[in-house]
């Protein structure tokens, strides 16, 4: 679907599209990425588009190789593995962090999040618009927290390992259908955060990483394995 940009904001535009459509698996792992194809796309000329490009390969998220152009990047389950593996200490500890540091305001912007969510559950026959906004909303939960952490380094590092691997959480929350899990998981973190107990934070957090890990890599495997097994019928 095309886009309509607002002037002044649209390389921001055009990079966030392309991280939303990578994020999302609207552009597939290890797909190619043609200037002409996404510039018609999203509507826009090549210029701001090469430069979103260039972001996209500092971020991770997409790889340029000589001669051939950009691909949307591809990760493996033990890449996959290992980042979550890091991101649930680094998650526990922002929330162990957070629970002593966070003060009134951010409080009221967790809670709001969370029952913002809970009001775009109740909605019926939600457009997927609406679920990548769920989706956004959750991670936005993550990065408060980080951020309130009052450790920039740690803010800075979960934020690049949301970012690069939102692509995945995505897998989890649409085709294993874990919404309520995760939205009542967010709220328990919250809630122990805002309520200054920090070691409840911490585990609530891990845990959370944890589930969401183990689902992922659940289903990878056994679609790398149906279609192992396709490919050996045919």
């Amino acid at each position: 679907m095309a886009r309509t940009f607002k002037k002044g904001t649209l390389k921001e535009s055009v990079y966030e599209s392309l991280r939303t459509m990578i994020q999302t698996g609207a552009l597939q792992p290890g797909s190619r990425l043609t200037e002409l194809d996404l510039a018609a796309r999203l509507k826009v000329s090549r210029t701001p588009l090469r430069e979103a490009l260039n972001r996209l390969e500092r971020d991770g998220l997409v790889t340029n190789k000589p001669r051939h152009g950009y691909f949307v990047t591809v990760v493996d389950l033990r890449a996959l593995d290992d980042a979550f593996d890091v991101r649930e200490v680094l998650d526990g500890h922002a929330a162990q962090r957070a629970a002593a540091r966070i003060g009134s305001e951010d409080k009221k912007r967790l809670r709001a999040i969370v029952r913002q969510c809970e009001a775009m559950a109740s909605l019926k026959n939600r457009p997927m618009d609406d679920l990548v906004e769920e989706m956004r909303l959750g991670f936005e939960i993550h990065r408060i927290i980080a951020r309130v952490s009052g450790n920039e380094f740690l803010s800075e590092l979960l934020s690049k390992i949301f970012d690069k691997f939102q692509h995945f959480v995505w897998i989890e929350l649409l085709w294993l259908d874990e919404w309520g899990v995760a939205r009542e998981e967010h709220a328990a973190i919250v809630e122990a955060v805002c309520s200054g107990d920090g070691e409840q934070a911490a585990e609530l957090a891990r845990r959370h990483v944890r589930g969401s890990r183990n689902n992922i890599v659940r289903f990878l495997q056994a679609r790398t394995a149906y279609q192992e097994a396709l490919a050996r019928a045919s």
